[in-house]
């Protein structure tokens, strides 16, 4: 028989304050940095996985990656602004919508940051076991053009990846498998669906994930079943996030344990010690002071209680 609490005696979910968040957040996207240099296993075993890929798109007909990375390549002015998309949208778009979330969506907050910090954990996971090179780092004759590199003199990026020049070091540029531009660019736009309220942030809500998804294509870092993966990720997220949410009630009740709340006490005639009021008394004692005024005794039936006898006549 499932439990119930006592009303009055519920505990309040815990408080969020920006300066225990912020902190979370960084600390989270460190380990994602550091999760992406630690990752980078040997050269040859993440080319063999990118083949892999391409090998699975094959027998399955997919080859979206090709026709996109010659259309870039062939068109600065779709390719150059696709690339600072890729470098930079989801450093910005994914942290102004927390804070948006933050501020006037406290209520879903916590489930929506939740939801996104356990799949970037899986997706740090998956760059572990499965480094993979992306597109853009394969042989030439596989037919892909790194468009990053191809527009570099335009942004800050180096040869690289999306990292500033001479910064290509500090990152892994292995961690293809799950896209997690992807799956960020998902969580931002199910959060604008659900939250935004009107009818452009349902549309940017849509178009941010698809075009993400296109961008990162065209530009040659991932393939299309990397993009997949990182919706996966996502929705394996989503599942493990109330999960999460709960082990994380637990250690907070165990490591900062809180007295038990007393109950609120509502309709109960006792108002001080031994001290009772009747129908029709607001003041403790009323009866007893009136009768030391030398009152007669209110002997109506509403004082007596519920079928005592009517006085006599």
């Amino acid at each position: 028989m499932p439990q119930t609490e006592t009303p009055g005696t519920e505990v309040a979910p815990p408080r969020l304050r920006w300066w225990t968040e912020l902190p979370l957040i960084v600390l989270v996207y460190g380990c994602y940095s550091a999760g992406r240099l630690l990752a980078r296993g040997d050269v040859s075993g993440a080319v063999d996985h990118g083949l892999a890929i391409l090998r699975v798109e094959k027998t399955l007909y997919l080859n979206a990656e090709h026709p996109l990375n010659r259309l870039f390549t062939r068109e600065p002015w779709i390719g150059i602004p696709a690339d600072f998309w890729y470098a930079s949208l989801h450093y910005l778009v994914t942290p102004v919508v927390l804070v948006w979330l933050f501020r006037s969506r406290a209520a879903h907050y916590r489930a929506a940051r939740t939801w996104l910090m356990t799949s970037t954990f899986i997706g740090l996971i998956g760059f572990t076991l499965l480094p993979t090179c992306p597109p853009r780092l394969l042989s030439a004759g596989h037919g892909f053009v790194d468009t990053m590199a191809q527009y570099s003199s335009y942004g800050w990026w180096g040869g690289e990846a999306s990292a500033p020049r001479g910064m290509g070091g500090m990152t892994n540029q292995y961690a293809a498998m799950p896209s997690l531009h992807v799956g960020w660019a998902l969580w931002c736009g199910v959060m604008l669906w659900r939250f935004g309220g009107n009818c452009l942030t349902k549309v940017l809500g849509v178009a941010y994930p698809l075009l993400t998804a296109i961008v990162v294509m065209g530009t040659a870092n991932h393939y299309f079943l990397d993009a997949v993966a990182g919706v996966a990720v996502m929705g394996v997220g989503l599942l493990l996030a109330p999960r999460v949410t709960r082990a994380a009630d637990a250690l907070r009740a165990r490591l900062f344990p809180r007295s038990a709340p007393v109950p609120a006490v509502t309709g109960s005639p006792i108002v001080s010690a031994g001290c009772q009021t009747s129908a029709g008394e607001r003041i403790p004692r009323q009866r007893a002071s009136r009768l030391d005024a030398g009152g007669e005794p209110d002997t109506a039936p509403t004082d007596a209680g519920d079928g005592a006898p009517a006085p006599a006549r």
